[in-house]
């Protein structure tokens, strides 16, 4: 590792200094840097690093990788002056945080950290984040050569805040059980419930560390979805709806981050105004969720109409079932919201498997009121070429299932309308 204070008479020029009370406490972004740059890099300390900014060979920093844990939490006004002061010499920051709060993350982000990355890093992150610093930015466009935006299709319709939606949160409780996938299409079909009029649908992506909405209506991540869920207290209705991409021009679609988060960078309060903005905007939010429960699992329970809950006919996602209901009881919040959805259902003609969803249900003491076929193979190729099963395989058994259920939800909802005028 080189340092700052040791360098010899012609060394390499350093082009990256890592910032932090113990750069020991971070063994592997020690390897990483040593991987990325060789011997091109120095380490300071939060102290030293103000006085290295004044001296000319720091006109020759790429980036500083600021790391931080929770035992800086009192120190932040000092990190905080580390990060403006590279800001303003034009040095760019990448953040490497281990357990900080998310309040902590959101100051130093705004201060003009570019770039974070949770620690212990992931494999090939640091790579990534420094590829992405490097990368020269787009030019801008002019009016005799301006570049069609067409693979980030924006919503057309102004953010009014005149409607009431009906908020659908997904829940897997088991890996690989099809949440994000019962999700998209539940979303797309409810999109395209009414051929005359035709609600107005978006789906949120609150899965900031693995969410595949995304992927699975092929569409790219953008990076104003972290300016968003950074700072939500200044966000409007107008912003957040710009903030969305659409998919063949009826789906909204809120993506998860570019980058990985860690699922408390949000508080219960931002998922709280992130639903109201929705809600207030369209008639249908569907929120895919991440499998675990987190602080802000409550807030989009208590917002929720119906919970759905995902699972399928094995041991893993009963055990999961019978947790999930017992907190939720233990902690009084509404386990009456939850509809339980089995995935891979067994068919009409097998008794067997219908016997054992009946004991399934009578031994969990739950009702498990929606039955998805197995959709088979055309459900994972439609998810690779980032198409609903309605465009790809519209006559699959778990398309026409998830269409009824699109149905009788939105025949609900206009029911409830109707009644209230």
């Amino acid at each position: 590792m080189a340092s700052v204070a040791q360098l010899h008479p012609e060394p390499a020029p350093v082009v990256a200094c890592t910032v932090s009370r113990d750069v020991q406490n971070f063994d592997l972004l020690i390897e990483d840097m040593e991987t990325e740059l060789g011997e091109s890099w120095g380490d300071l300390s939060f102290a030293d690093a103000m006085v290295f900014f004044d001296q000319p060979d720091a006109a020759a920093l790429e980036f500083i990788a600021v790391a931080v844990d929770d035992e800086d939490e009192p120190n932040l006004a000092q990190i905080s002056a580390v990060v403006t002061a590279a800001r303003d010499k034009g040095i760019r920051v990448i953040l490497i945080a281990d357990q900080m709060s998310p309040a902590g993350l959101h100051q130093l982000l705004r201060l003009g950290a570019e770039d974070f990355v949770p620690y212990p890093l992931p494999e090939g992150a640091l790579h990534d984040s420094i590829e992405r610093l490097r990368r020269p930015a787009p030019p801008p466009a002019t009016a005799s050569a301006v570049v069609p935006e067409t693979a980030q299709p924006h919503p057309t319709f102004a953010a009014k805040g005149d409607r009431d939606g009906v908020i659908l949160p997904v829940h897997g409780l088991a890996g690989g059980v099809g949440a994000t996938s019962f999700a998209v299409n539940l979303a797309w079909e409810l999109a395209n419930s009414s051929k005359t009029n035709a609600p107005c649908v978006c789906i949120i992506d609150l899965d900031l560390q693995f969410g595949s909405v995304a992927t699975y209506l092929d569409l790219p991540r953008r990076d104003q979805v972290f300016e968003i869920l950074s700072d939500t207290p200044s966000i409007d209705s107008d912003t957040f709806v710009q903030s969305m991409l659409t998919f063949n021009d009826k789906l909204h679609v809120f993506t998860s981050p570019a980058d990985m988060l860690p699922l408390d960078f949000i508080t219960s309060d931002d998922v709280g105004r992130i639903l109201a903005m929705a809600r207030a905007n369209f008639d249908f939010v569907i929120v895919d969720m991440p499998k675990a429960i987190v602080q802000w699992t409550e807030t989009v329970l208590n917002a929720a109409h119906v919970y759905f809950a995902l699972i399928e006919l094995d041991m893993r996602s009963a055990q999961n079932a019978l947790r999930l209901v017992r907190a939720l009881k233990a902690e009084n919040l509404p386990h009456e919201k939850l509809r339980f959805a089995l995935n891979r259902a067994p068919g009409f003609t097998d008794l067997s498997g219908k016997s054992r969803v009946k004991r399934l249900a009578e031994s969990l003491s739950i009702e498990i009121e929606v039955m998805l076929p197995d959709g088979g193979k055309p459900v994972t190729q439609s998810n690779d070429h980032g198409l609903p099963l309605a465009e790809n395989s519209a006559k699959n058994p778990l398309r026409k299932e998830i269409q009824k259920l699109a149905k009788q939800i939105s025949d609900l909802n206009k029911a409830v309308e109707t009644a209230r005028k």
